[in-house]
């Protein structure tokens, strides 16, 4: 990069309200500028728009989805729709911790400066690492109550159960409370508002620390590896069985048993499968960017990798990871019919009010 153009986008980046205008000026120049720095800072320019959108569209989103959900009508297990119904309640608050509290004042420091002045943020990071862990295992205990009620038959009566469900979701969000207690010894009251991993400041000499580089490595490997390698696994698991099962029953169901192609109990089961593929795809393919930009950056980190991971790679993940936090709901309306019919009863309800009191 010559040096005129160096000093321009130094120039620019030290204007935070600016980053439109630096988006422009980058992408418009001919010189040899990096693909990482083009796209880094048209992700800048992307972001003022996208996270407030996205905090427009999940917050009433989950309400409506925890609404319909816990009225009990869309003719799922009741242990089934305690799991829907807590995910669809941590997305709500990952959503309100992470996009509103803390990506949108980052896009808009210039704006946000007074937050500076506001001394929680190592509460704030408890609070928002707490609802991912619970946001993201809920998921993972979803996948395998789904997997046990479809492989494991004689578990199913005594595990599927809407009191097991209560007690794991409860579980896993004290621990999870309980793993995340460090970032409030880790890190300071002062928010930073900087684009990296941590919006807090963290503790003098921390970050040289190898116990702060054992205690990162534990948190994401906690969250999100794990959580990934087992949905992987219980949803390869879960294919396999019903793909075994529906030979194995169509073999036994031939034309002699005169009851055509039509077998109530597999359809129930792809009903499930496709609910537990839905909602666990959905983890995977946003969270997938987030795993490798991880390893990559640990292998750096080990020495096993010259490059590091580029920045708009890790803004890039952030903004995937956020976006599962309003997407359930969809899915579930295009493979939910009886939540399609419970969510169009939802947004006629106002309009069906107002009709009412015109008319008295």
């Amino acid at each position: 990069m010559d040096l005129n153009l160096r000093t321009a986008v130094w120039s620019l980046s030290g204007k935070r309200k600016n980053v439109f205008w630096m988006a422009q000026y980058i992408l418009a120049s001919d010189d040899w500028l990096t693909l990482n720095l083009r796209i880094y800072y048209a992700l800048r320019a992307f972001k003022l728009i996208y996270y407030p959108t996205l905090a427009v569209v999940a917050v009433p989103v989950n309400t409506v989805t925890i609404v319909i959900l816990s009225r009990g009508k869309c003719g799922l297990a009741k242990g089934v729709t305690r799991y829907l119904v807590a995910m669809a309640a941590t997305d709500l608050i990952v959503v309100f911790m992470d996009v509103i509290l803390r990506q949108i004042p980052i896009a808009y420091r210039d704006y946000f400066g007074f937050v500076r002045s506001i001394r929680v943020c190592d509460v704030h990071a408890f609070l928002l690492y707490t609802a991912t862990d619970c946001s993201v295992w809920f998921t993972v205990t979803f996948t395998f109550d789904r997997f046990v009620s479809i492989c494991c038959q004689k578990l199913k009566t005594n595990y599927c159960t809407e009191r097991t469900a209560l007690v794991v979701l409860g579980t896993v969000t004290a621990l999870s409370c309980l793993k995340n207690i460090f970032w409030c010894f880790m890190l300071t009251s002062e928010y930073s508002l900087a684009y990296a991993r941590w919006f807090c400041m963290p503790r003098a000499r921390l970050l040289e620390s190898q116990f702060w580089g054992s205690i990162e490595l534990l948190h994401y490997i906690l969250t999100p590896v794990i959580p990934f390698i087992l949905v992987l696994l219980f949803n390869a698991l879960t294919i396999r069985h019903v793909l075994v099962a529906s030979r194995a029953r169509r073999r036994l169901r031939a034309p002699s048993s005169g009851e055509g192609a039509h077998d109530p109990e597999m359809a129930s089961r792809r009903k499930s499968l496709i609910l537990l593929l839905v909602i666990s795809g959905n983890f995977i393919l946003l969270w997938a960017l987030f795993i490798l930009y991880y390893i990559w950056n640990r292998m750096r980190f080990l020495g096993y990798v010259s490059v590091f991971p580029p920045a708009s790679l890790r803004e890039l993940c952030f903004m995937m990871q956020l976006l599962s936090c309003c997407t359930n709901t969809a899915l579930y309306a295009v493979t939910q019919t009886r939540f399609r019919d419970q969510l169009k009863d939802v947004v006629k309800s106002p309009f069906i009010l107002i009709s009412e009191r015109i008319h008295c």
